[in-house]
């Protein structure tokens, strides 16, 4: 009779004496290319809304006048430059809306060649 067969042991793999790099992906997508899309099928490219175009708000006018005559109106102007003046009552705040104006044309924030600044 012959000898029962013993199952086939598997043999120690032999620990690594130094670093090994890991296996990389052959062929990767390019970063950018878009997941899921027929090849060829052109992608519609919206701008982004979140673009800025360095606009940004310098000078502010609020002005509160309600229908009624017998209510008081008031006023506020200011600038991000450190220009903050307050109005109340009617000719008050129509001296406010002229002294407002012309902040506009001498601040050198909203006019860089004013004051002696040059613009870039």
């Amino acid at each position: 009779m012959n000898a029962p067969s013993r199952p086939r042991l598997k043999s120690i793999t032999t620990t690594p004496t130094g670093p090994q790099a890991a296996p990389q992906p052959v062929d990767t997508t390019a970063v950018g290319e878009p997941k899921g899309v027929a090849g060829g099928v052109p992608i519609a490219v919206r701008p982004d809304p979140r673009r800025d175009d360095g606009r940004r708000p310098v000078a502010w006018l609020h002005i509160t006048a309600p229908p009624s005559w017998s209510v008081t109106p008031s006023a506020r102007s200011w600038c991000t430059c450190g220009y903050e003046r307050h109005a109340i009552g009617r000719a008050a705040v129509l001296q406010l809306i002229t002294a407002h104006g012309e902040h506009r044309t001498s601040c050198p924030l909203l006019n860089p060649t004013s004051e002696g600044r040059t613009a870039a």
